[in-house]
């Protein structure tokens, strides 16, 4: 156990794997609004690993590459017209819009409720893996939550 390096928890296998289940989960039908809560997730875990990666104090700003993923994603999504569908709706915002931004800000809830835990506990963590289980804890809570809304 001495000699085994700490593992990030955004690294890029598990970044792929999210990417390939969210194809599948589009594949077999489930609701845009699902989906995109976790496509937003999927974008800030990548937006955190690559500011993790980069050493330059002024180009490792989480936030900022968080907040630029959200736009790419969004820009892309509106001219590749898979935003703003009529029928794509739920309480009259357009589904991917919606669940994009509901899960950046559900990330970044579960990113700073991980960060409050660490400093309550003069930086230490209370279990194994908490970085990666506070955001996919959040995430499951907020996609069933909108799956019983839904009523899918």
């Amino acid at each position: 156990m001495i000699f085994i390096p700490s593992v990030y928890a955004n690294c890029p296998a598990c970044i792929v794997v999210v990417g390939g289940g969210l194809l599948i989960a589009k594949k077999l039908g489930i609701d845009d609004l699902l989906i995109s809560i976790w496509l937003s997730g999927l974008n800030t875990t990548i937006a955190f690993w690559i500011a993790s990666t980069i050493k330059n104090k002024k180009f490792n700003n989480q936030i900022m590459w968080t907040t630029g993923f959200y736009v790419i994603t969004l820009v892309y999504l509106w001219y590749s017209k898979q935003i703003g569908h009529l029928t794509n709706k739920f309480w009259g915002i357009d589904k991917v819009f919606f669940g994009i931004t509901l899960g950046f800000f559900v990330f970044l809830l579960a990113v700073s409720t991980d960060r409050f835990i660490r400093k309550k506990n003069k930086g230490k963590r209370l279990f194994d893996y908490q970085r990666v289980i506070i955001p996919l804890l959040f995430l499951i809570i907020t996609t069933v939550i909108f799956k019983i809304l839904l009523k899918i």
